[in-house]
């Protein structure tokens, strides 16, 4: 369930609050002041928090401060009768996602919340597929296509053409492309990537006449996938 940490000094707003975010059906916590929202934060990690600026033994702007310092990845959404331009420039500067100016429509809230959690559960998504000019990798068929023409590949091989694709008309050496995908296996050499790179051209050879990228090599800088009308520029 989503947990929602509500940061509020006045009671009246929090338990206001809290009523209102589990009738939404979120589970949620409660903190008065800077202490309890820290601890709280660290014990139970929310998905959301809404944050009052004026608490009693500091300020919001110290909670979002430290969160973000701490590398919390939800939404801060601040809540706060401060209505300035710099207040809310402020807050936004700190990290956080959202500022709402009391007093406020609690919809316009659950609306706001559900809308910036929706964005970062879609930006923490794992991808599945990778594009790159016709060129699309299934991560998890490992089958490469383009336009008609299609290839299954290796476990390897796809490692290989995706950090590729990642890279799509910028060289990337020998030695990056060993670092990352063979440096934690003893008794190999560099001559490695040479060999998954001819597997790959002969697996891709019938895609070019489809509009494919080609892989070339570039010289003194390694290995490139270049798309098609978009060459490289030294």
């Amino acid at each position: 369930m989503t947990r929602i940490l509500i940061v509020e000094d006045d009671s009246d707003i929090r338990g206001m609050l809290a009523r209102g975010l589990e009738a939404e059906g979120f589970e949620v916590g409660t903190a008065g002041n800077v202490d309890d929202a820290l601890s709280a934060a660290r014990t139970e990690i929310p998905n959301a928090v809404v944050l009052d600026i004026t608490l009693p033994d500091g300020s919001g702007h110290d909670v979002c401060r430290s969160l973000r310092a701490g590398g919390y990845p939800g939404p801060i959404l601040f809540l706060s009768a401060r209505d300035e331009v710099r207040d809310r420039v402020e807050g936004l500067a700190l990290g956080a996602d959202d500022y709402i100016v009391k007093p406020f429509e609690f919809d316009e809230l659950v609306a706001r919340l559900r809308t910036h959690l929706m964005r970062r559960e879609s930006a923490e998504a794992p991808r599945t597929t990778l594009s790159a000019g016709k060129l699309t990798l299934d991560l998890d068929t490992r089958q490469v296509s383009c336009g008609e023409a299609s290839a299954r590949l290796t476990p390897r091989e796809a490692e290989l053409l995706a950090m590729l694709m990642e890279s799509a008309n910028r060289p990337v050496s020998r030695a990056e492309i060993f670092e990352k995908l063979w440096a934690s296996q003893g008794g190999l050499s560099l001559n490695v990537v040479d060999v998954y790179i001819g597997y790959l051209r002969s697996k891709m050879a019938d895609f070019v006449r489809h509009g494919g990228p080609v892989l070339t090599t570039v010289r003194g800088r390694g290995f490139m996938l270049e798309l098609k009308g978009q060459s490289f520029r030294h």
